[in-house]
């Protein structure tokens, strides 16, 4: 970690590892208890670091006591975000609990979609950018954890551009097809790929990430890595540790051997089955208890012989969900004692409530077995717990697969939680397993966890994040912004013969779903005349389309344009050329096959110029057009082999046309002829790389978005190309 130097590292989550309370008009702050909470406070002290979050009080509760909680929490190097009461109640228990919650854990018809949730929840976001921006500079690393805050990377993007950020999501990311029910789905992608580098806990929930950034914004992946018009973000999978070496010496505590000594009169000679979560519908407590109710069923010999503590920590009292889950729990448990208890024997001691770290590593170290079989789980660090605890080796893990911890935890009995029978049987076995077995199982277990504990996940994370951004660098290029622009102006006023070479889809204008829809509007025209009425340019619009459709938009301009990639020029006041003469033959060859896919590919179409083909895919399901353009290339490049011509890939695009005609030869017409001492070239995609691969060292080439480039310089988007054109042309 001796990367981050001078940086500061800033942690920012929900909730602080401090908690503040008012009770009787007198303050209290205690440590957090939590996954992140604990399992990140040894970590983030070791560095010159801030945690930024929420103090879990409402501001009105404490408004006279501000100053003293941020001297408080200053000293724990904690910066508080105070929400009040009514923004708690519809971010935190609205927006959070009540619809990303759920439909992230695959419920979706417990899902609560409301605009003023929506609007909550932005406005949650704002106030923690708020907070941020006045404790950040240029060059610091932030990481942002959780769901609560999933628009926030994008949010400090946009005010800090130059910041490293990771994002982290501690539950799952799901499906495309469950995450598209959200009608904010959109936004909600675009405010975690604010973020560099964005973690997961396993490899399915990156798959659904990626699938869903493909699949809603377009936006393609290769070996995780995401190209966006202006960045590539990193997604990578980090399965969460624990402080592995704390809960082992926990046991060792004279407090929790007390409590393992208690309890143990209270289980007597019984084999103890645990089972601890929060009170929540994802966790699979009903089926849990059925499936022991089933053990007792099918394997009587064990009545009397076990026990099974069932730890629920309350969680969102008052919700209706989780009142009607409490009900139901009650009432199962009751049911099932009522019908297997005997005198000196109850089967399930069920505990409702939050129990002390002591307590908790008690329940760890008494448990011959412990039961985790969540509907869905982001990780369960429960599970790690368990197993870190036992430090004798004598224990068995029955873990559902459906948790995060299943997929690096394979030593366990792996279940699926709902399938009571399978489960039933598990327990069966887990107590039935011999000492040896339980050994070897949990000693594996146990070396994974000690070598990849918390420390060593967030020391991962943060590597992982510095070195994505020195890739971006290295990847986009020199910004054309500040003293590099004032520098291409002070050039621009000096020269005496300017030619300026303007790509236009993707470089003048921005994408549309169909060609025809990305005609030149108002402003683009006036930024137009604005250059050629200076008598020492030369302005040349260089693009792919036909020159029927540039002659109908710039005809009346005193341009010159280069149209089909080069294929045909045309000089300011003169007539439509071609460069070389071409025939047409090839088409009645490429054009069936290009019609079989467009036939297989629902959204994509053939657009026919005079010499060339293209086939477009921008309106088509991104997953079927990924595959159908692969196969589609593969299959051209094996029928024009011995034919002159050549298949390019554009953005969404597949065209075919000669080989000999290209941008960059094109552009030699007007290099050859004068003697320019100012040129600035600028294109998006790689048929415009021929163009700066021609021009001179010291012209200025941009290349408009985001990848690698022969480009010296780059600029996000048409937005960004236009301003420099208004500098250049005096209207700005």
């Amino acid at each position: 970690m001796g990367e981050i130097g001078p940086r500061k590292l800033i942690i920012v989550s929900n909730r602080l590892p401090v908690s503040v309370s008012k009770k009787a008009g007198k303050l209290s702050f205690q440590r957090s208890v939590g996954g992140l909470a604990t399992g990140l406070a040894s970590f983030y002290r070791q560095y010159d670091s801030l945690w930024v979050g929420w103090p879990g009080v409402a501001e009105e509760k404490i408004k006279e006591d501000l100053q003293t909680v941020k001297r408080h929490l200053k000293k724990e190097n904690c910066v508080p975000v105070f929400l009040p009461q009514s923004l708690v109640d519809q971010f935190y228990h609205g927006f959070c609990n009540k619809t990303v919650w759920p439909l992230f854990h695959y419920f979706p018809n417990y899902a609560v979609f409301s605009s003023a949730l929506w609007n909550a929840y932005k406005k949650g976001n704002q106030l923690f950018a708020d907070v941020l921006e006045d404790l950040l500079r240029p060059g610091d690393i932030v990481w942002v954890h959780d769901f609560h805050l999933m628009l926030l990377p994008a949010l400090l993007r946009k005010r800090i551009p130059e910041l490293a950020v990771g994002f982290f999501l501690h539950i799952p990311f799901p499906s495309s097809e469950i995450f598209r029910l959200m009608p904010w789905r959109d936004e909600v992608l675009k405010g975690i790929l604010g973020a560099d580098l964005v973690g997961f806990h396993t490899a399915d929930y990156v798959g659904h990430f990626l699938s869903s950034v493909r699949r809603i914004l377009g936006y393609e992946h290769s070996f995780n890595q995401i190209l966006t018009e202006r960045r590539m973000i990193q997604a990578d999978v980090f399965p969460m540790g624990i402080d592995y070496e704390g809960f082992r010496k926990a046991i060792e505590s004279p407090a929790v051997k007390e409590e393992i000594e208690r309890i143990r009169q209270r289980v007597g000679s019984n084999r103890v089955i645990i089972s601890v979560d929060r009170l929540d519908y994802t966790k699979g407590l009903l089926h849990r208890l059925e499936a022991f109710e089933l053990f007792l069923d099918r394997y009587p010999e064990w009545r009397g012989k076990v026990t099974f503590i069932l730890l629920v920590v309350p969680s969102r009292v008052g919700v209706e969900h989780y009142a009607q889950l409490k009900r139901d729990l009650d009432e199962m448990v009751g049911r099932i004692n009522g019908k297997y208890d005997t005198i000196g024997w109850i089967p399930i001691w069920y505990l409702y409530r939050s129990v002390p770290r002591e307590m908790l590593s008690a329940l760890y170290a008494v448990g011959d077995v412990a039961l985790i079989t969540p509907l869905r789980d982001g990780m369960n660090l429960v599970a790690k717990e368990y197993v870190a605890s036992k430090v004798d080796g004598n224990g068995v893990l029955i873990l559902g697969e459906l948790a995060g911890a299943a997929r690096e935890m394979g030593e366990a009995i792996i279940v699926n939680p709902l399938d009571r029978g399978a489960v039933a049987k598990a327990i069966k076995t887990a107590l039935e397993m011999s000492d040896e077995e339980k050994a070897v199982r949990m000693s594996a277990m146990q070396r994974r966890l000690e070598r990849y504990d918390v420390v060593r996940w967030a020391s991962d994370f943060v590597e992982r994040l510095l070195d994505t951004k020195a890739r971006q660098i290295a990847f986009s290029g020199k910004k054309l912004i500040g003293e590099e622009a004032d520098k291409l102006i002070q050039d621009y006023s000096k020269a005496r013969r300017r030619v300026l070479f303007l790509d236009y889809d993707g470089t003048l204008v921005g994408f549309r779903d169909k060609p025809e829809k990305a005609e030149p509007d108002p402003e683009l025209y006036e930024i137009l005349k604005s250059l050629i009425a200076d008598e020492k340019n030369d302005v040349v619009i260089v693009s792919g389309r036909d020159p029927y459709t540039l002659q109908r938009w710039f005809g009346d301009l005193s341009v010159s344009m280069i149209a089909e990639h080069g294929v045909w020029i045309k000089e300011t006041g003169g007539e439509w050329e071609m460069i070389e003469l071409l025939d047409n033959e090839w088409k009645d060859k490429v054009r069936p096959i290009l019609e079989l896919y467009t036939d297989r590919t629902p959204g994509s179409f053939i657009e026919e110029k005079e010499f060339s083909l293209v086939w477009h895919y921008r309106r088509c399901d991104p997953m079927l057009a990924t595959v159908r353009a692969r196969e589609l290339k593969d299959a051209l490049l094996q029928l024009i082999a011995n034919l002159e011509i050549g298949v390019l890939e554009g953005n969404k695009v597949i065209e075919v046309k000669n080989t000999s005609i290209n941008k960059g030869r094109a552009i030699l017409h007007w290099l050859a002829r004068d003697d320019y001492d100012f040129i600035l070239v600028a294109g998006d995609d790689w048929t415009d790389e021929d163009m700066f691969e021609v021009v001179p060292d010291w012209a200025y080439s941009v290349k408009v978005g985001f990848g690698i480039s022969k480009a010296r310089y780059r600029l996000d988007d048409p937005e960004e190309v236009r301003e420099l054109l208004k500098r250049l042309g005096g209207t700005k």
